[in-house]
């Protein structure tokens, strides 16, 4: 199967499971994770991710859906982007994008969505952050059979086709 790019909320897929961009308390935040929070329903959320937290930047948990329309979320911590060290990151980026593809492979899931991690408040770079997310989800999909979305939204896909 491939990666397939899309300009949608992942909260409206008709898939498996969706990945939360997260922190490493597994609390509820801002941008998507605030999102998936309130739809997922915030009390049932909360209690679930606070038996798993904290969890290391790069890993990767799985709690029910609950109230979503997905069966499960995949929580994982990205990086904060710092340019000092950069090649940390990169691995830890590359790392929340496999973990997050692992945890779903054992848990039989077929279809998979993803936010483009670690852009938001943690300021990855946009065009760096899509080339770690696509070329880490290709190399999993080599060997591995799942459908696969890298959903970019708004302003972050036109900033990304204009650079």
């Amino acid at each position: 199967m491939t990666l397939q790019v899309i300009n949608k909320d992942i909260l409206k897929l008709n898939v498996d499971a969706i990945v939360n961009a997260a922190n490493i308390d597994l609390l509820e935040g801002g941008g998507i994770c605030g999102q998936i929070f309130r739809a997922a329903g915030r009390k049932d959320l909360k209690k679930a991710c606070d038996k798993l937290s904290p969890i290391k930047t790069g890993q990767a948990v799985i709690t029910d859906g609950f109230n979503l329309k997905q069966k499960y979320i995949i929580h994982t911590a990205g990086p904060i982007y710092n340019e000092i060290y950069k090649e940390v990151c990169r691995k830890l980026l590359e790392d929340s994008y496999m973990n997050s593809l692992k945890l779903a492979k054992e848990n039989n899931i077929k279809s998979i969505a993803f936010p483009l991690i670690s852009t938001g408040i943690y300021a990855y770079p946009l065009n760096e952050a899509f080339m770690i997310a696509r070329n880490t989800i290709e190399e999993f999909l080599h060997d591995n059979e799942m459908e696969v979305y890298l959903s970019i939204l708004g302003n972050s896909l036109i900033n990304l086709i204009m650079s």
